[in-house]
């Protein structure tokens, strides 16, 4: 019996067509769920396109013209960036903390890791309406150690210069274990033989974290502060569940305005170059990390 043979091409031929039927499904997922939605945003976005209307009418960048004269976008957008502002930072600091505490071997390491990132899984819904009470004006929790401290109850979601911090502690509190993972995988990472030649060479552990554990967690950082900046124009779950955008619009954010332009007013058009700025800016902002990291990453 004759055993079939191939050319070296007709090798490499095949196993391209066995990685692309591999690949396939993946890309025709991606392609229905996230390349199509984004040219159809980007499509409605030059559009005037109504709950009622037949077909969209082609209005070219009206709408982006529109945002531009809008006080409300600019606040709304005012707004995003100093949430992220303030809760990109801290989730990070606080998730590097807590991976440093994990990562020491104990027989409670397991319980803490879990009670660390019990947040993470639980569903900003839920988190949202316990963090309500916790706020909740006078009943609620913060109030009533602000009084036991003889301190004015505060009422913090009642308030345009308390809203965004209250939610972004809240936030912190949330996404710090989700960070703390990508950084406990990062240090687990750094061979031991590195921190042991820098202890018989005299390192104390703040020297050896401050001049060989954050160097060599560069690719995690860059990693890190992408996910958490994604995340923090992400949201809009605990928007919708504490404050709806009040006090006065001082809570609207990006989102939670997409939100309201294409679920409550039923402006589909409006709400889709709103996305399309969303996604211009994350592409803006992400975009050069990932360009630049090999220039910026070292690791000897």
């Amino acid at each position: 019996m004759k055993t079939k043979t191939y050319s070296k091409k007709q090798r490499e031929v095949r196993n391209n067509v066995v990685a692309w039927l591999l690949v396939a499904p993946s890309l025709i997922f991606m392609l229905i769920f996230t390349v199509y939605p984004i040219f159809r945003s980007v499509y409605l976005s030059l559009t005037k396109y109504r709950l009622g209307m037949q077909a969209p009418e082609f209005i070219g960048l009206e709408n982006y013209i529109n945002l531009a004269g809008s006080s409300l976008f600019w606040k709304v957008m005012g707004n995003t960036l100093y949430f992220a502002l303030i809760t990109i930072v801290p989730s990070m600091v606080v998730g590097l903390f807590l991976a440093t505490i994990v990562n020491r071997r104990s027989r409670m390491t397991g319980f803490v890791r879990t009670a660390y990132f019990y947040p993470v899984v639980m569903p900003m819904i839920a988190i949202a309406s316990i963090w309500m009470f916790i706020y909740m004006a006078k009943n609620g929790l913060f109030d009533q150690m602000l009084q036991s401290l003889g301190l004015e109850p505060m009422n913090v979601l009642s308030s345009k210069k308390t809203v965004l911090p209250a939610m972004a502690f809240m936030y912190v509190w949330k996404e710090a274990g989700y960070l703390m993972v990508f950084f406990l995988s990062g240090i687990q990472s750094i061979s031991d033989e590195v921190n042991e030649a820098a202890r018989i060479d005299g390192a104390d552990s703040w020297t050896i974290f401050r001049k060989i554990t954050l160097p060599l967690l560069a690719p995690t950082f860059l990693f890190v502060s992408t996910i958490a900046l994604t995340n923090s124009f992400k949201l809009v779950d605990h928007v919708v569940i504490m404050t709806e955008g009040a006090p006065n619009n001082a809570s609207t954010l990006l989102l939670y305005y997409i939100y309201q332009q294409g679920f409550t007013n039923f402006n589909y058009g409006v709400s889709s170059a709103l996305t399309t700025v969303m996604l211009v800016l994350l592409m803006i902002v992400a975009l050069p990390r990932f360009l630049s990291q090999d220039k910026k990453i070292h690791y000897n």
